[in-house]
C-alpha cells in the first residue's frame, strides 16, 4: 500500500506538502503544478487516501474558486445597521471567505421571514442569529454542512459558535458588588422567531436574574426590555429611574446604552456619579461616548471567521462530530461605571 512519504519521492516534494495537497489545504502556497504532480502520483500509486477524498474537488478545488459558502441573517438590512452586533459577525465572515477566495451568498430576513432559494446550490451554510424549529429543518436538508452563530439549536446534530454569556454577566455583576452597588437593574432587548415570533428568552437576562437571585438582590421592578435599539434604550431607561431607585444598570448592548445615557442626560442624572452604567458588545463608538463606556468586549468579527474556518474543516476532513466553540468576552473598563465606596 502506498505511503504519503512514496508520493513525495514520486513527485519530488516533502511528504507534509503531499499531506496538505491531498486534505486540499486552502492556506498551502505552492504551485498549481506542483499540486497537479502530487495528485498525479497519488493516482499512479493507486493511494487509498486520494480515492476516498477525490470527490471532494468538486467542492474544495485547487484554486478554491468553485466553493461558495451561504450566509444567512436572521436580521433585515435595516435591522442589522441598527444593532452592529450581527454586522460584524457577517463581516468577519465576509473577511475570511474573501481572503480563502470563496465566494458567499449572503440573504436576509424580510417580513415574510427567510427565504432560502438562494441557498440550494451553495456548500454550505452559515447561519447568524436565532431561528425556529422549522427554519432549522429547512436549513439542515438544504445541506449538511451547516454552523450556526450565536445560537446553539442542538449540540448534538449541529456546529455552533457562540459567546460566554454566563461568564460575561458575572464579570459584569462581580464589578458592579465590588463597587458596593445593590440596586442594579437591567435593561435589554426581545428576539423572537418563526412566523408565530416565538420569543426567546436572552441568556444575559437569565444570567442576571439567577446571579442576584443567588445573593438575595433580585428585584422584578429592576427589568426592562424592549427591541435592541437606541431608541428603546432611552425610553425604558428613562421609565425605569422615574420609578425605581437604582444605583447601576447593566444594558445588554451598546446601542441601548446609547439611549440610556441620552436619557440619564436629560434627567440631569450624572454618570457614574448617580448612575453607572455597563453595556455589551463593545462598538466602535463605545469609548467616544460622554462618558466613554464601560462594556463587554465581544469578539464578533472573530466569531465569523471562525464559523468559515469550520466550515472548512468539516469540508476537508468530512468530520461527522460536531463541535460547539465558546468565545470569551472581556470587560473592558472606562469612565460609565464608578467605584461609589470611595
Amino acid at each position: 500500500m502506498a505511503t504519503i512519504k512514496d508520493i513525495a519521492k514520486l513527485a519530488e516534494v516533502s511528504p507534509a506538502t503531499v499531506s496538505r495537497v491531498l486534505n486540499y489545504d486552502m492556506k498551502l502556497s505552492v504551485s498549481d503544478k506542483t499540486r497537479e504532480m502530487v495528485f498525479k502520483a497519488a493516482r499512479e500509486l493507486h493511494y487509498e487516501k486520494y480515492k476516498k477524498n477525490k470527490d471532494k474537488a468538486h467542492k474544495i478545488n485547487k484554486k478554491n474558486e468553485d466553493l461558495v459558502i451561504g450566509i444567512s441573517q436572521w436580521y433585515s438590512p435595516q435591522q442589522e445597521l441598527a444593532d452592529p452586533y450581527y454586522l460584524a459577525i457577517r463581516s468577519g465572515i465576509e473577511k475570511e471567505c474573501y481572503e480563502n477566495k470563496i465566494k458567499t451568498v449572503t440573504i436576509f430576513k424580510d417580513e415574510n421571514g427567510i427565504s432560502t432559494n438562494e441557498l440550494k446550490s451553495v456548500d454550505a451554510i452559515i447561519a447568524i442569529g436565532k431561528y425556529s424549529e422549522n427554519e432549522i429543518k429547512v436549513f439542515s436538508n438544504l445541506n449538511n454542512n451547516l454552523i450556526f452563530v450565536d445560537s446553539s439549536p442542538n449540540d448534538k446534530i449541529y456546529d455552533s459558535i457562540v459567546i460566554d454569556f454566563r461568564n460575561a454577566v458575572r464579570n459584569v455583576l462581580d464589578y458592579f458588588f465590588s463597587d458596593g452597588h445593590t440596586k442594579i437593574a437591567y435593561i435589554g432587548g426581545k428576539e423572537y422567531v418563526g412566523r408565530n415570533y416565538y420569543e426567546i428568552k436572552d441568556p444575559r437576562e437569565i444570567y442576571f436574574r439567577q446571579y442576584l437571585e443567588e445573593r438575595n438582590l433580585y428585584n422584578e421592578n429592576f427589568i426592562r426590555t424592549g427591541v435592541f435599539s437606541v431608541e428603546d434604550g432611552y425610553k425604558l431607561t428613562k421609565a425605569l429611574v422615574e420609578e425605581v431607585e437604582i444605583t447601576a444598570i447593566f444594558v445588554a448592548s451598546d446601542s441601548m446604552a446609547v439611549g440610556a445615557l441620552r436619557a440619564l442626560h436629560e434627567l440631569d442624572i450624572k454618570v457614574p456619579e448617580d448612575i453607572s452604567i455597563i453595556g455589551f458588545d463593545d462598538i466602535t463608538t463605545a469609548e467616544y461616548l460622554i462618558p466613554p463606556l464601560t462594556t463587554i468586549r465581544v469578539h464578533t468579527e472573530y466569531m465569523g471567521r471562525v464559523a468559515v474556518q469550520r466550515i472548512i474543516n468539516k469540508l476537508m476532513y468530512e468530520r461527522d462530530i460536531p463541535q460547539k466553540i465558546v468565545i470569551p468576552t472581556e470587560l473592558i473598563i472606562r469612565k460609565s461605571a464608578i467605584n461609589i465606596k470611595k
